[in-house]
């Protein structure tokens, strides 16, 4: 198990090394509880976790929600309290424990998303401002062209000299291509090695429809050419390289956004599960329980409950009826 100077040193690292976690700290305890206020943790995107924070269901609540923060971004205070009854507090998500040692947690939740990578091909007036707002925004910026280089594009965190896009050091999520008419097949065809979803293209809709037939003449695969977006931008009448900076800069913020919100639109608030659904509510508690793997399962009357943990299990096995109007059966 790590100490809690190991999770800061490991948390270090894999920031360095731009990897996705949440950081998990226990700001406040009521006694009885296992862990202590400082006490840290790290949550992965597949919920494996490092470091004590409190045992019982205060791990499958801290898993739950870390998960759900790195598929958002967004960091949270939770509360994993025995008392159902009290008043929710504004910005705190309660989880009330019926199965917990009788203690109250506050654990502070704080997702570490790596940088979405974004690759500017091109090296225009254009290209040169956009590495710099992108870098600003939370982008991880490659910037390539023949020529390129660090003076051009101080701002970038990676500038290779041509197209060999295979001596970048992350896969882009994010392409634009800013070429503006030198080497625009080039830097078509590089974006199209990449397996980006998002490449958008700036030039004229006339220029860009000429350039995707010659794509498509070149055989490549016509719904990857089709849905290179172009014009690219925001339409807001932009002119000047910073404006079309700008604009380009705006509609990468929405794909990005857009993207986060799709990956965290799972909703786990059904009061039961049904065959092929993913999670039921563990009938003691109340928590959500991923089904697939679940280590804590009863049958009863021929149908199955998941929980949380062994102590909501056994509460379960010795009193079921207790707990049967609050189910969350599967057939």
């Amino acid at each position: 198990m790590l100490e809690t100077d190991q999770v800061l040193e490991k948390a270090a690292q894999l920031r360095s090394r731009n990897q996705a976690f949440a950081l998990v700290t226990v700001v406040r305890c009521e006694s009885p509880t296992s862990a202590r206020p400082g006490a840290k943790a790290l949550v992965y995107e597949d919920g494996t976790i490092e470091g004590w924070i409190g045992g019982g269901c205060a791990q499958p609540a801290v898993i739950k929600t870390a998960k759900q923060a790195l598929r958002s971004g967004q960091a949270c205070l939770i509360r994993i309290s025995p008392d159902k009854n009290s008043d929710q507090e504004e910005g705190i998500m309660d989880f009330g424990m019926s199965c917990h040692s009788g203690g109250t947690l506050d654990i502070f939740i704080d997702p570490v998303v790596p940088r979405p990578a974004l690759l500017i091909l091109g090296a225009a007036p254009t290209a040169q401002t956009l590495a710099a707002l992108a870098n600003r925004v939370g982008f991880s910026v490659t910037a390539a062209f023949p020529g390129a280089n660090h003076e051009l594009f101080p701002d970038a965190h990676q500038v290779i000299d041509g197209f060999a896009l295979d001596d970048a050091n992350s896969k882009p999520g994010f392409i634009v291509i800013a070429t503006q008419g030198k080497k625009d097949e080039e830097g078509l065809e590089a974006a199209l090695t990449t397996g980006a979803h998002y490449i958008t293209f700036i030039a004229s809709r006339r220029k860009a429809d000429k350039l995707k037939q010659f794509l498509l003449e070149r055989g490549h695969d016509a719904k990857r050419v089709n849905a290179i977006i172009a014009p690219a931008g925001v339409e807001i009448g932009a002119v000047t390289p910073e404006e079309i900076a700008l604009s380009v800069l705006a509609d990468l913020v929405r794909a990005r956004r857009a993207q986060g919100v799709a990956a965290s639109g799972v909703n786990s608030d059904q009061p039961a599960a049904s065959a092929g659904t993913v999670q039921a509510i563990d009938p003691v508690c109340g928590m959500s329980v991923e089904i697939a793997g679940a280590a804590h399962v009863a049958l009863h009357d021929g149908h199955k409950f998941y929980f949380c943990c062994a102590h909501c299990r056994h509460a379960f096995e010795k009193t079921p009826r207790q707990f049967l109007p609050v189910s969350g059966a599967v057939g």
